[in-house]
């Protein structure tokens, strides 16, 4: 490393002391100094800090200062290069609370790799796609950490399966809506689609409506609804509301995905016991509509008038006499296009 120039300085403290540059006893600064270096030949702008004389002009860096200003120019580097910092590195260990050591030795590496990274070293960019990977995927983490359950102790892996438990748990609303949007990767026509790409939060807020709307709103009734309100909507705009795509299932139609959705943060229902177990949906606390359009709100409101009441062998039987539904080939997707001979207008 060689360094450049100092492009700033600004003083942090004062201290009267002995300065070790000149020898005398003297005012002597505690700075922020902003330095360019090379770094494995990249240009890098980076703060370090250090005791400045006055009397001889010159910087001078404790053993602290030159590991602090080593790592300040490191991160920077690691910044402009698209690495994670050693403090990110830090943090996402922490998230799991696991030491140093025991991350190391789960991921396989040697078992001074993280303090190292954390540090002094700059890592490469295999072992950054990893530590990402570990930031942003616990279940990925968890079967790491049952990998290496031999090579840690039982109260160690009690903890850390613990806490990466609790990490997957956090994340499970984003694992819902990553499986939901690989579904609906492959559709991608205006007749599967309404013209519109799905919408995971407009989906939620849709459903909350309804069932601020509806009473006794259970999951085959409310399937029933999202297809006529998104077909409505396509009948008299051209697009849907949500971008749900709908399969034609002896019950009528049935959004792709939807046993996911309905898990969602920001779904909510009561389970009921009958003959069978039952969703009752119901609106998420305090609801208020932030997405939906004045159209798409006309829309839904002509379908929970017309359809709000029905009960589910009402509305199930309702959908059977619909064209859509009786032109498209049963487990197939009904198309869009049909919505144009839909009941409602």
């Amino acid at each position: 490393m060689e360094k450049l120039e100092v492009r700033e300085m600004k003083v942090l403290q004062s201290e009267h002391k002995l300065c070790l540059s000149c020898m005398e006893e003297h005012r002597v600064d505690l700075v922020k100094v902003v330095e360019q270096s090379i770094f494995k030949e990249v240009d890098v702008e980076f703060t370090a800090v250090y005791e400045y004389c006055s009397n001889a002009d010159a910087f001078l860096e404790t053993e602290g200062m030159i590991r602090g200003n080593d790592l300040a120019l490191k991160d920077e580097y690691r910044k402009k290069v698209d690495l994670l910092t050693s403090e990110e590195i830090k943090m996402i260990r922490e998230t799991y609370g696991i030491s140093q050591k025991d991350f190391s030795e789960i991921l396989d590496w040697g078992l001074a790799t993280i303090t190292r990274y954390e540090n002094h070293q700059v890592q490469d960019r295999a072992h950054d796609d990893v530590l990402r990977t570990v930031a942003s995927d616990p279940k990925w983490f968890l079967e790491k950490l049952k990998s290496a359950k031999n090579r840690l102790s039982p109260r160690a892996y009690a903890k850390y399966f613990h806490e990466t438990k609790e990490q997957f748990s956090k994340r499970k609303n984003q694992y819902l809506r990553d499986a939901i949007y690989a579904i609906y990767a492959n559709f991608e026509d205006v007749d599967e689609t309404g013209g519109v790409e799905l919408n995971l939060d407009k989906v939620v807020e849709t459903i909350n409506y309804l069932a601020f709307k509806v009473s006794s709103l259970y999951k085959v009734k409310l399937m029933k609804m999202l297809w006529y309100a998104d077909a409505l909507n396509f009948k008299r705009h051209g697009r849907s509301i949500t971008g749900l795509v709908y399969s034609a299932l002896p019950m009528g139609a049935v959004p792709e995905g939807y046993d996911q959705f309905v898990l969602l943060d920001g779904v909510y229902f009561d389970v009921v016991l009958y003959d069978d177990i039952a969703y009752r949906f119901k609106p998420a606390p305090n609801f208020t509509v932030k997405l939906l359009s004045e159209q798409e709100i006309a829309s839904l409101d002509k379908v929970i008038r017309e359809l709000g009441s029905l009960n589910t062998p009402q509305i199930v039987e309702k959908m059977h006499q619909e064209t859509a539904y009786k032109h498209t080939v049963s487990n197939s997707i009904i198309s869009y296009l049909l919505a144009k001979d839909l009941s409602l207008d």
